[in-house]
């Protein structure tokens, strides 16, 4: 049953159409917030993309979604004048959702200069998963769209302080977003704002997928993480919407673990927490 509490609020997602965004945004919907979901999809996956508007619609709200690439600048600028003349210029975004992945998986050093990461690609991971955020929040308040005691969540992972092969570009992009957030902390205060990276565990994901080596991946966070299981995205946007709640704005410029304990364990063996084995030093 839709909230009436956030009724005239919206939350606007980046990454809207997959993954944590997409259960975020149904979540969201669920709690009373208008939505603005912008993604990136051809036509063969615009199908799912209509079902996740319809979810959000069955709660009452509405759903209004962007079919561009966010890390484009002129597109932003464009979304920000429809977002103004929809909430009529007031100020009533009051939660901004970074989950964007879209990135280069390559090499730092190759044999070969073709399978090496290039400046270019470089610089797209990082513009795309982290710099956005800034240029989209800095849009927001320009323009007078953040709203008082805003909650503003990027989601990063634990690539963001650990190697993990090929991801050397993505691993800084989530360190520079970590960086981006403590930095929207403090500059944000004087709105309240509650701004916060949200470290998801290894969640089966249409970008995790990608990754190569991905399937091991998987294994072994099943055996590291305390629950014995995977997080799902559905984890992650009860954690938000929690965070959403009054007061959840005190929180701010930090990590938050979303991953039922995963990163902090440390020793991986082949069973769980209920095996009766023996350590002996």
């Amino acid at each position: 049953m839709k909230s009436e509490e956030n009724q005239n609020n919206w939350a606007l997602i980046l990454g809207a159409s997959s993954g944590f965004g997409a259960a975020t945004a149904v979540k969201l919907a669920e709690d009373g917030y208008k939505i603005f979901g912008i993604h990136l999809d051809r036509q063969a996956t615009m199908p799912n993309v209509e079902k996740i508007k319809k979810e959000i619609e069955s709660f009452g709200s509405k759903a209004v979604f962007f079919n561009v690439n966010a890390a484009d600048a002129v597109k932003r600028s464009e979304i920000i004048s429809e977002i103004k003349s929809i909430t009529s210029g007031k100020p009533l975004v009051k939660v901004l959702i970074h989950s964007l992945a879209f990135g280069s998986l390559k090499k730092f050093i190759s044999s070969s200069k073709d399978e090496a990461i290039t400046k270019a690609q470089m610089e797209m991971t990082l513009d795309v998963m982290a710099h956005s955020l800034v240029y989209w929040t800095q849009d927001l308040v320009l323009n007078n769209l953040l709203s008082r005691k805003a909650r503003i969540f990027a989601m990063t992972s634990s690539g963001g302080h650990s190697a993990i092969p090929f991801y050397g570009a993505v691993s800084a992009a989530k360190a520079a977003l970590e960086s981006h957030v403590r930095q929207l902390a403090e500059e944000l205060g004087y709105l309240e704002a509650g701004v916060n990276a949200i470290m998801a565990g290894v969640t089966d994901t249409p970008a995790l997928r990608k990754i190569p080596g991905s399937i091991p991946m998987i294994e072994v966070a099943k055996r590291k993480n305390p629950r014995n299981r995977l997080t799902n995205p559905v984890d992650v946007a009860k954690v938000i919407s929690l965070l959403c709640k009054d007061g959840g704005e005190w929180i701010s410029g930090g990590v938050i673990h979303a991953d039922g304990g995963e990163d902090v364990i440390s020793f991986v063996g082949q069973g769980n927490s209920n095996d009766k084995t023996i350590l002996e030093i």
